[in-house]
């Protein structure tokens, strides 16, 4: 008995020896194999780079449409003071039907988005473009003026097939099976199957890996969407194990995740902040008026509170990550100070009424705004705490919560409010131009503040013809201080975006991210498959 208990030891000795020497002597790998399901609340409605309708649509183009970047072969060539640009794709690259890639399919997708019956969003980017075809694989882009952005633009457009789309009229573009049902793309992955219910629902939307992708091919055999109504839904749905991952994930929702998991804040280029409109209230015309209420915002009670931390407070229209930003300009701190907010009303001539709101006799005033705001829970959560900081300085506050979907065209594209809590993303081009030029103080131009700066104006032209790196940044930073010293709007924050993952999954990068879908660009990486191999 003692000789078989002896050997037993020996036994489980030998082989905990065993693993530890496998162990120390190998190391883990990725290996092809197994799939990714992630949860999206929404609908796709256009998978096709120039007509996409929403973020699903993005997030799946994303991973079934390379990009310029993807099918350039070597470096952009600049010339004409960064007026021509010239570009050479890859050779013997095909579609996922196998037809071949070549310049004309991305002159093809250029004429598209510039042609107003497709109705693209990207139509702005490409306003007096021209395209020349020099062969097959190199085209040459004329610009009517020098633009530094251009690159960026440029190498993030993804071309649709000209064989499939040249001959259907841009304005029945959408009506082709091929933008939903079978989208045929040149991306790491391709389309697979759809699923919905009897009422129209879309429920999954399932790609597999493409075995012709002409760059480096993903770990993952099967990327699957599914579609869910509410983030409730879809956080129900992670709980239970339907899903692997969830983006957008609302920030008081992160205590109702009950397994395992992950959780990636990425920082985005975006910011919000509260928007005064002058031109609808004069009052608002009054810079005294416009720093008091900067000096009684409490932005990190909002931070705390609604952000759970996690967010950035703000002084100007940069966030970390964009090119211009500097740290010695955001470590000028945002002062929460109501008293000297009060001072600088009381030194204006706004008194305290017996109703407790300030009251400007000589200008037969009070102040008592409207703030219109999104009805999304993070901006009606610090829409009312600013509600609350305002109203303990002598300022009444009344909140305008209207439906996100009603926010663009009833009440932006208008400039129809007093006040707006509203955020801008700058997404891939750090341009102020857009939110900043008094040029773009009405639609389809987002100056919210409807600002305009004579000197700004020229700041931004100036950074946009500049191809000097450190001539950018400085007037990068002129432009911000201008900016911060007129108070056109109050900056609040920048928060980033939450996504949450199986622990299972691995290889995700954490950068900042341009746009939501960005975070699918290192989709090659991901992996739930390992092996050991000797080292």
């Amino acid at each position: 008995m003692a000789f078989f208990s002896s050997l037993a030891l020996f036994v489980i000795a030998g082989i905990y020896l065993s693993a530890n020497f496998v162990r120390a002597a190998t190391v883990l790998r990725p290996v092809a194999g197994g799939g990714y399901t992630e949860g999206k609340v929404g609908q796709p409605v256009f998978i096709n780079p120039v007509i996409a309708a929403n973020e699903v649509d993005s997030d799946i183009i994303e991973l079934t449409f390379a990009s310029i970047n993807d099918l350039k072969d070597g470096d952009i060539g600049i010339e004409n003071n960064g007026k021509v640009w010239k570009l050479r794709i890859k050779g013997d690259i095909n579609w996922q039907d196998g037809s071949p890639i070549t310049s004309d399919d991305i002159i093809f997708t250029i004429k598209a988005i510039q042609d107003q019956d497709a109705n693209s969003s990207l139509f702005p980017d490409w306003q007096g473009v021209k395209t020349e075809r020099v062969s097959s694989r190199e085209i040459k882009l004329i610009l009517s003026a020098p633009y530094v952005f251009f690159e960026n633009t440029l190498i993030n457009l993804r071309p649709i097939p000209k064989h499939i789309f040249g001959d259907i009229p841009f304005s029945n573009i959408r009506l082709s099976d091929y933008n939903l049902i079978a989208p045929v793309g040149s991306g790491p992955f391709k389309f697979s199957d759809l699923k919905k219910r009897r009422d129209g629902f879309i429920t999954d939307y399932e790609l597999v890996r493409n075995e012709t992708y002409f760059n480096q091919k993903p770990y993952l055999n099967k990327f699957t969407f599914k579609f869910y109504t509410s983030e409730k839904d879809a956080l129900n749905a992670f709980n239970g194990g339907l899903i692997s991952g969830l983006g957008a994930v609302s920030y008081n929702n992160l205590d109702k995740i009950t397994i395992p998991h992950k959780i990636e804040a990425i920082n985005m280029p975006r910011y919000y902040g509260i928007f005064f409109n002058q031109s609808v209230n004069p009052i608002l015309s009054d810079i005294n008026v416009r720093k008091a209420l900067d000096l009684a915002t409490d932005r990190e009670r909002i931070i705390k509170d609604v952000f759970k931390g996690m967010a950035i407070p703000l002084i100007g229209p940069l966030v970390p990550g964009i090119s211009g930003y500097s740290e010695n300009f955001f470590k000028q701190q945002n002062e929460f100070s109501p008293d000297r907010a009060k001072n600088l009303l009381e030194a204006s001539g706004w008194q305290v009424s017996s109703d407790g709101i300030r009251q400007n006799s000589e200008k037969n005033a009070r102040l008592e705004f409207s703030l219109t705001t999104p009805e999304i829970p993070f901006l009606t959560d610090s829409a009312k705490i600013i509600q609350e900081d305002w109203q303990k300085i002598g300022v009444k506050i009344n909140l305008d919560i209207k439906p996100s979907d009603e926010i663009f065209p009833d009440i932006i594209k208008p400039r129809d409010y007093e006040m707006i809590l509203f955020g801008n993303i700058y997404g891939k081009n750090p341009d102020l131009f857009s939110f900043w030029h008094s040029s773009q103080k009405f639609h389809p131009g987002l100056n919210l503040s409807l600002y305009e700066n004579k000197d700004v104006d020229f700041l931004i032209n100036s950074i946009r013809a500049d191809f000097n790196a450190d001539a950018r940044r400085e007037k990068m930073l002129q432009a911000q201080s201008l900016i911060k010293n007129d108070q056109p709007v109050i900056f609040l924050f920048s928060p980033p975006y939450i996504y949450i993952q199986s622990k299972s999954l691995n290889g995700f990068e954490e950068k900042i991210l341009p746009l939501p879908s960005s975070r699918l660009e290192n989709i090659k990486d991901w992996y739930v498959k390992t092996e050991r191999v000797f080292k």
